[in-house]
Parts: structure tokens; sequence; C-alpha cells
């Protein structure tokens, strides 16, 4: 197929600003492939960048995508012009301590900023053949886009070690939250609490299945570090990043408990150490994903076990709607995830 000669992108200018602008199609090496980009979600870490700061100027975010190969380079060989395909993790080095315990979002060789990273929210990117991973038959190349957030939740029930049986607590009920509770009702998890100051977000975390919703001024406040609350928690999951949140959740654990934190926020919270020492509680972060991360989300997915109808926002938005969409998230206009859609709609 006849390709562009350049392509457009969202691009981050400074605090608050973005810029729809033309930019040179990615040029692929000879193990890489070029994607026309599908659908790609508005993550957390995006509000971070574009909102808060984080971000460098020039550069091009989105991380959660799907698409077709619309070309491939001379050294591949698995990937053919017209595949379905999600972005992968990279796999870490697969020399290193963590990499050989199956912890690649551990790997010592990972870097927190890739200075040639070029996200998908554009019409076009390039990625490595060895990092894709096909689309499943019947699974919508809207849906796929879930895979790379869903693979996020998933790592974060590893990390907490969650079982069926066990009371858990969510806090923050976001599009992250939202995965999360999601994948633990998937996992057999039938006492799940929602805490979540949204009306909007309760109600949608109440559909998918948490089985009582709370706000957080509603959570216990107990008076000593030694003193449990009434019904407390085996493990709790803090997805909203909300220092307070992450207060709070330590808080509701039973002794042995763990606190698992999967949310990011750029506001540092004060831990109780007297609660952890005397209660021996576990605290603990997810960091991307299982070494099988990806291609157990795909799986997932593909078993239809998920309600995606509640996890994704029904209105797909385009690319010039994307800095109105971070803002409505971060006015927690919206409970799921928003999918960007840069380009005109693609068959399945």
């Amino acid at each position: 197929m006849a390709l562009p000669g350049s392509m457009r992108a969202a691009v981050y200018k400074q605090p608050r600003v973005l810029a729809i602008e033309e930019r040179p199609l990615p040029e692929i090496g000879p193990d890489e492939v070029l994607l026309q980009v599908s659908h790609c979600g508005v993550c957390g870490t995006d509000l971070h960048l574009v909102l808060e700061g984080m971000g460098a100027p020039g550069s091009i975010g989105g991380h959660e995508f799907s698409g077709k190969i619309v070309a491939v380079g001379p050294e591949v060989r698995d990937w053919r012009v017209g595949d379905a395909v999600v972005g992968g993790a990279s796999g870490g080095c697969g020399r290193c301590v963590y990499c050989r315990a199956r912890r690649p979002s551990l790997c010592s060789e990972r870097s927190a900023y890739d200075p040639g990273f070029q996200g998908a929210f554009a019409d076009y990117k390039k990625m490595r053949a060895s990092e894709l991973l096909r689309v499943p038959e019947g699974v919508s190349l809207r849906e796929a886009a879930l895979a790379e957030p869903l693979a996020v939740a998933l790592h974060a029930l590893t990390i907490g070690r969650v079982e069926p049986g066990q009371r858990v607590l969510v806090t923050g009920a976001g599009p992250l939250g939202l995965l999360v509770v999601a994948a633990l009702r998937a996992r057999g998890v039938d006492d799940l609490v929602v805490s979540e100051p949204s009306e909007l977000r309760r109600e949608r975390a109440g559909r998918l299945g948490a089985t009582a919703l709370g706000k957080p001024e509603e959570l216990e406040a107990p008076p000593m570090p030694f003193t449990v609350v009434e019904r407390p928690f085996d493990v709790a999951f803090e997805c909203s990043g909300n220092p307070h949140a992450t207060e709070a959740a330590l808080a509701q654990l039973a002794p042995a408990g763990t606190l698992v934190i999967v949310g990011t926020g750029m506001r540092r919270p004060r831990l109780d150490h007297n609660r952890i020492l005397m209660n021996e509680l576990v605290v603990t972060g997810a960091y991307c994903y299982d070494a099988d991360g990806f291609r157990d989300a795909l799986a997932l997915l593909e078993s239809g076990g998920l309600k995606t109808e509640l996890l994704i926002e029904p209105d797909d938005v385009p690319l010039d709607g994307l800095f109105e969409a971070l803002c409505q998230l971060e006015r927690q206009e919206r409970a799921g995830k928003v999918m960007i859609v840069p380009g005109p709609q693609m068959e399945d």
C-alpha cells in the first residue's frame, strides 16, 4: 500500500498545552514494522505528563494501543501487512537477576525515560517485530487496546497474591481501578469493596461486580496503630494515586495484610510505620507487567469474561479531542478508558 510522507501527531509543548502537528512518517529498521494506529487508550500517566508537566517538550505520548501493520522491515519473518496487533512489553534484557526470576518490569537495564520513544497518539507508530502480539480472533481492535492497562491490573493481582475467599478493598475507581475490579471478579474474588469519591465511578464499579461501594470519608480511621478496623481487608489495591487514599487503605488491613500501590501520583503519602510494624503488614508497588502479562490479558479479553462495554467509554475521541479528554478525566467526568482514534475507523 502507498504510504504518506507525513502523519498527524499530538505533540506535548508545555504543561497543559498539546498541539496537533504534521510529523515525518517513522522510518523502520530491518527488524521493525510500521503500524497504522487504530485505538490508543488514555492512561493516568498521560495526565501527569501533559497536565502536570512531567512530559518532555516535543514528545508524543500514548502507550495503550492497537493497530494494523502497514510495512515490515526486510528481516521480519513472522508478520505481514494487514496483521492486527498490539504492542507488548520489551521483555527486559533476559540476563539480569530480575529477568531470570521472571520479573522483567524490574530489569536492571530498564530506563524510566526513553528519549527515542514516539507513542501512539499519532497516525502511525513503529515497533520492533519481537514486541508485537497478535490480536485474537473475535477481539476487536478497540477491545485489544485494553491489553496494556489490563496487563498492569493483572500484575497488581500477582503482586498482591490475591485469592478467592479473601476480603479485598480497591481505592479509586478510575479507568485503572475499574480494570482491577474486573480482573478481581474474573479471578473469583467475591468480597470486593470499592472506595471512590465520584458517584459516576462508584456506579460503574458496582456494575462491574463490586459487592459494596463507599466514599473515602466512610472508611474507618482507627485511633491507634494496633487498632484493627471492625471488618478488615486481606488485600488493598490503591489505584487513585491520592496520598490520603494510600494512608486510608493501609489503615483498613487485617494483621499480615497487603497494600499494593498501583496508581501513580505526584504527592507523597505519610504511612504509619508503627501500624506496619505491629500488624506485620506488607506494603508494595506493582510496576508494569508479569512476564506473560500481555498474553494473559489478551486471553482474558478473548474469553469474553470481561464487560468491556463498561471498561471502555462509549464514544471514541479523535486526535484533536485528546486534550479535552485529559481534562475530563482530571475532572472525573469519565469513568472508563477513553480511546483516542487518530485516523479513520479501521475494520477488524
